[in-house]
């Protein structure tokens, strides 16, 4: 938290976690939380893209309640497993990478989601995709000179897949809300390159916590269709921000929605914890 006074930000809660994923099935084979949760454990076997997040939501629901770091963390596995691949691709020669495809049992991508719609320019004949993922060089994070605006990142030259998350929140006559998040990937030539990047603008009642405006702006995308998604993101207006995690899941499946573009705003569930930080700050501040 960042007081409004300039006083120094403070740190109000920080968890880490560190999980081993096969690569080939997304299965959580390992994985432990800091500080310590022996419930994180449950999961254990869940598969990311499967029943992790069903299993997550049972193992971990008084995290979820509480709106800690750590269920962010862990609800992004699903996600991370899916994009984690990317960097593989950025590393090995094309022709190689295309035989070892082409070797692989056909997936047909076809209506997961906007990008993959039917006739999409995305996907092969056959309904696989057709890996040609547009990327956009990416300068390393914090931007701006701003030291506060990320926590410490590691710097990381080998092969390696990096998802960054921001939820900014302030709160006045309504709660407004600047988020963004991006997938990038090192390359062998040195620096980053992203595959997915958008950003999220919104407000929210103070009082409801309902959805009052939502703004998405696609930065970097894979496929020329992926940014139609963003078109339909009106469709979450009056919903609080307390339940975006389950309504979006239900509004924005299939060609409604972007999985990625649906992780940002299923991730504003977290915003109403953030919110109360504010306004208990505020309180302290207000007492003679």
């Amino acid at each position: 938290m960042t007081p409004s006074n300039g006083g120094d930000p403070v740190v109000l809660r920080e968890d880490t976690m560190r999980a081993g994923i096969n690569s080939a099935t997304r299965t959580i084979e390992q994985i432990e939380a800091h500080p310590t949760r022996p419930n994180v454990t449950k999961l254990i076997g869940s598969r990311g893209g499967g029943n992790s997040r069903a299993a997550l939501a049972e193992a971990m629901a008084d995290e979820a309640a509480a709106g800690t770091p750590l269920y962010l963390l862990l609800d992004d596995i699903a996600g991370a497993s899916l994009i984690a691949g990317f960097a593989y691709s950025r590393w090995i020669d094309r022709d190689l990478l295309m035989q070892e495809i082409s070797a692989r049992p056909v997936r047909d991508m076809t209506g997961i989601c906007t990008g993959f719609q039917p006739g999409s320019g995305a996907l092969m004949p056959d309904g696989s995709s057709k890996w040609t993922h547009q990327v956009q060089p990416v300068q390393p994070l914090p931007l701006g000179g701003d030291p506060l605006s990320w926590h410490a990142l590691e710097e990381i030259t080998e092969m390696a897949m990096r998802r960054a998350r921001r939820i900014d929140v302030h709160v006045g006559d309504v709660i407004t809300i600047d988020s963004m998040f991006q997938d990038s990937s090192t390359v062998p030539t040195g620096g980053r390159v992203a595959v997915h990047e958008y950003r999220l603008t919104a407000t929210a009642d103070p009082d409801t916590g309902e959805l009052l405006t939502i703004d998405a702006d696609p930065r970097v995308l894979p496929y020329d269709e992926c940014p139609l998604a963003s078109r339909n993101v009106g469709k979450a207006l009056g919903t609080p921000l307390s339940e975006l995690r389950t309504v979006v899941l239900d509004k924005f499946s299939g060609t409604e929605g972007c999985t990625h573009l649906n992780d940002a705003m299923r991730a504003l569930a977290e915003v109403p914890v953030l919110v109360r930080a504010l306004r208990e700050d505020e309180h302290r501040r207000a007492r003679p």
